[in-house]
């Protein structure tokens, strides 16, 4: 619980500032999460770092048997005003999207950046013309996505980073690539 605490925290840092030149990720979903946002038993994700202290624990083991544990108390920021009842933020349902993948994939996790990629995606679904297709942007969004990482996942896995598959080598690729095929432009990014 307190591990979620943390990763969720982090999503919820990152989603708020998503995009931050355009209001769309700060305006009400056409289609909210109603089990959420209608019921009286079921907690809004933003709800357990909204505007509270979270508890998380460091546990250290020094020698056979003594352990310290020293609590951590984390305190969230309110960006944005909340929505008023009923009503669900487009960053909210990013934000549940980033906790389910993040819960699904233990061995990965929540890795800043992700909010970034996941964010045109779900904008691009929300925003079709076709109500029918909005009526679904979560869904779809978190398919895509799920699928993307699939092929991404080493870019945002930090001990593969120097590796023949980690970001570092795919950038001094590409940074080859650039400077072989258009010298200028390589240029200006040095």
């Amino acid at each position: 619980y307190f591990k979620d605490n943390e990763v969720l925290l982090q999503i919820d840092k990152d989603v708020r500032r998503l995009c931050p030149d355009i209001s769309f990720f700060q305006q009400p979903t056409e289609y909210p999460c109603g089990q959420i946002v209608n019921s009286n038993d079921v907690k809004r994700l933003h709800t357990r770092v909204q505007r509270s202290v979270l508890k998380c624990a460091n546990v250290e083991r020094k020698g056979l048997g003594i352990t310290k544990i020293s609590l951590v108390l984390k305190k969230a920021q309110e960006d944005y005003q909340p929505m008023t009842e009923g009503e669900e933020a487009h960053w909210e349902v990013v934000e549940r999207m980033l906790f389910l993948y993040a819960k699904l994939n233990p061995g990965q996790g929540y890795v800043q950046g992700m909010n970034e990629i996941i964010g045109p995606i779900y904008y691009t679904f929300a925003r079709d013309p076709d109500p029918v297709y909005r009526e679904h942007a979560e869904a779809d969004c978190f398919f895509c996505f799920t699928n993307l990482m699939a092929e991404i996942r080493d870019f945002f896995i930090k001990t593969l980073d120097s590796t023949d598959c980690g970001i570092n080598n795919m950038m001094s690729r590409l940074s080859n690539q650039l400077r072989e095929s258009d010298f200028d432009i390589w240029l200006h990014f040095q």
